[in-house]
């Protein structure tokens, strides 16, 4: 059993090519008895995003706050508050904060998602 809140989960600035103002925290997985899968939230700063990229993981993610454009297979998606999506493996994907507040969304991955 696992119990905290979000507040108490560290912050980790990602520092990768095609990344800017991004952090990523890891909220729950093998660690806290979740086996197989982690689910992580993402905060991108105005302006930040994350690299345009592909992986052989699915993953699916769900707006919290800000707005944004999700690039997905050569559309862009605009993404608010309540925004979901399903990103399977091999997709070309990023996700870049267009409004002037922090983008914040959860995304789920299988554990090997997460190294």
């Amino acid at each position: 059993m696992f119990v905290s809140h979000v507040s108490k989960i560290e912050k980790i600035p990602m520092n990768a090519p095609g990344v800017s103002g991004a952090t990523r925290q890891s909220l729950i997985g093998p660690a806290q008895g979740w086996e197989g899968w982690v689910m992580r939230q993402f905060s991108l700063s105005s302006g930040g995003h994350t690299p345009r990229h592909t992986h052989s993981w699915p993953h699916i993610n769900y707006v919290l706050s800000g707005e944004g454009v999700l690039f997905l297979d050569g559309q862009e998606h605009k993404v608010a508050p309540g925004s979901v999506a399903y990103i399977p493996g091999g997709a070309e994907h990023q996700f870049m904060n267009k409004g002037d507040q922090e983008l914040t969304f959860i995304c789920i991955v299988p554990e090997e998602g997460d190294k």
